[in-house]
């Protein structure tokens, strides 16, 4: 781990906190990717029902966590980094709802995992999230949207938030590089924060997605790459200074990165963004490996990742699922949604792109047969919310 980190937070008291608990891609058929997940990793995966986010959120993430074997074991002593989900705008909302109803990461189960992971022996816990075309702190992104927090702060001994969007607090960006190569990328450059960690948190949101399918933990990292770099308004020979819009060149791959950051492997690839997305993603993922998957599925929405989708609409599963590989994890994910995660493009819910998971497969990082995973936790067939038949109805 590079130790160039020195300004921490002291050590707030945790009680506060508590008390607030209460067309363009390549198809490869059911029999090749099976192939894959014939042979690549399966850990255990942990399901829990779990109808709020105050009485209910603290005991149902100790057990998931005492049923993947303690966190104590994989935390204690180091420096755990957690990317959370806040994707869009301050402005964005489905109705009137609160975002994180909808569509980010709860603060409250950002929170409780940051107690969790403070309380297991963590010696830092960092909070990374890109905010949407601005450089100013994670905090104050929050604040806009009504949150606290102080309350996130005060849930472990040291916690940091990192804007990642820029550079923060390091002097460059650090080069994370893809094992083997990349579908689209050999690497990535990344805030310092995503480098300078022994402890990899994903935190997403349970929802599908308009270009990838689905947005679970592995999606959640394509906010990782910070828009200094990867955005429409991005430097073109070095990082420019303040993030401005979104990353829509890696959507449709209009033009290249930062010259400082590694181009794509081969600029005359598709530029749909069905064929690029999934593939971007899955190397992110494998340059950036999770060890640690959460996906927020007490209350979300169906029928896209944002309200920027018409056809999103509230929904409430009352689930938390949790699991030691990525892969894994968001194959669960995708049985609890209705999706077979073996589905290929073509088939829900990959109609117009192609499968992360099958393409994080083929980097090795996890399988997506439900047959090689442990499920532990109530049956996926007592708990599934089928999102398509739900959407159906509502249209009804």
């Amino acid at each position: 781990m590079n130790h160039h980190m020195k300004n921490w937070c002291t050590q707030p008291s945790r009680r506060h906190f508590l008390g607030s608990l209460g067309g363009a891609g390549i198809y490869l058929g059911a029999n090749a990717g099976r192939a894959f997940a014939a042979d690549a990793p399966a850990k255990p995966v942990a399901i829990a029902k779990c109808d709020n986010y105050t009485s209910e959120l603290l005991p149902a993430l100790t057990k998931m966590f005492d049923q993947l074997g303690g966190l104590a074991g994989m935390v204690k002593g180091k420096t755990v980094a957690m990317k959370i989900n806040m994707v869009g705008g301050a402005a964005d909302r489905v109705g009137f709802k609160p975002h994180e109803e909808t569509y980010w990461t709860h603060p409250k189960l950002i929170g409780a995992v940051t107690y969790l992971l403070g309380n297991a022996g963590a010696q830092r816990v960092r909070i990374l999230e890109g905010s949407w075309s601005s450089a100013d702190p994670l905090e104050e992104y929050m604040m806009e949207v009504g949150w606290k927090p102080e309350d996130i702060l005060k849930a472990a001994p040291r916690v940091e938030f990192e804007n990642t969007n820029v550079l923060g607090r390091a002097k460059k960006y650090s080069r994370l590089t893809v094992p083997g190569g990349g579908h689209i990328f050999d690497g990535f450059d990344l805030n310092h924060s995503y480098a300078d960690c022994d402890f990899f948190v994903s935190i997403g949101k349970m929802k599908e997605h308009a270009t990838a399918g689905i947005t679970l933990s592995i999606k959640n990292m394509f906010g990782s790459t910070p828009v200094t770099i990867y955005g429409e308004g991005a430097g073109v020979d070095e990082p420019s200074l303040t993030p401005r819009g979104g990353r829509g060149i890696m959507h449709s791959g209009v033009r290249q990165p930062s010259k400082s950051a590694p181009s794509e492997n081969d600029p005359k690839s598709p530029r749909d963004g069905g064929y690029r997305i999934p593939r971007i993603i899955s190397d992110i993922v494998a340059a950036r490996p999770i060890h640690l998957a959460i996906v927020d599925a007490i209350d979300t929405m169906t029928g896209g990742e944002g309200p920027w989708i018409r056809a999103v609409n509230p929904v409430h599963p009352g689930l938390l699922i949790a699991g030691l590989n990525p892969v894994n994890t968001d194959a669960v994910g995708a049985a609890l949604m209705g999706f077979d995660p073996m589905a290929v493009r073509g088939t829900a819910p990959f109609e117009t792109c192609d499968s992360t998971l099958l393409l994080a497969e083929q980097h090795g990082i996890g399988t997506r047969d439900l047959r090689r995973i442990e499920v532990i936790g109530p049956p996926i067939s007592d708990v599934r919310l089928d999102y398509r038949a739900h959407r159906a109805a509502r249209r009804g």
